[in-house]
């Protein structure tokens, strides 16, 4: 008999398997993330939202990161050094914010 003349016959087990892959596939290909990037325009206005969201995100965190340690450092007073120069950045921001 010459080899691979005969297509060997597929197990039950091996159809099911196929079938099961087939089903997981056909599922992946309808789940959302996978339509939303099946076209150009979509995915370039999905990655523009993602990235106003981050910079949105970025700027916010850091005003508040910002924000935070100025009032920390306007409420040690009581250590001659620190609390000398923290007044000296509130006051240079004082002054940027009145002009």
């Amino acid at each position: 008999m010459r080899r691979g003349s005969e297509p060997e016959r597929a197990t039950p087990d091996l159809t099911a398997e196929v079938r099961a892959l087939r089903d997981e596939v056909a599922q992946m290909n309808a789940h959302r993330f996978i339509r939303l990037h099946d076209s150009l325009w979509k995915l370039g206005l999905f990655q523009l939202y993602r990235g106003l969201a981050f910079g949105l995100g970025s700027v916010l965190g850091a005003t508040l990161l910002v924000a935070i340690v100025i009032r920390l450092l306007g409420s040690i007073d009581f250590i001659p050094v620190l609390g000398d120069w923290a007044q000296q950045i509130i006051d240079y921001l004082n002054a940027a914010a009145t002009q």
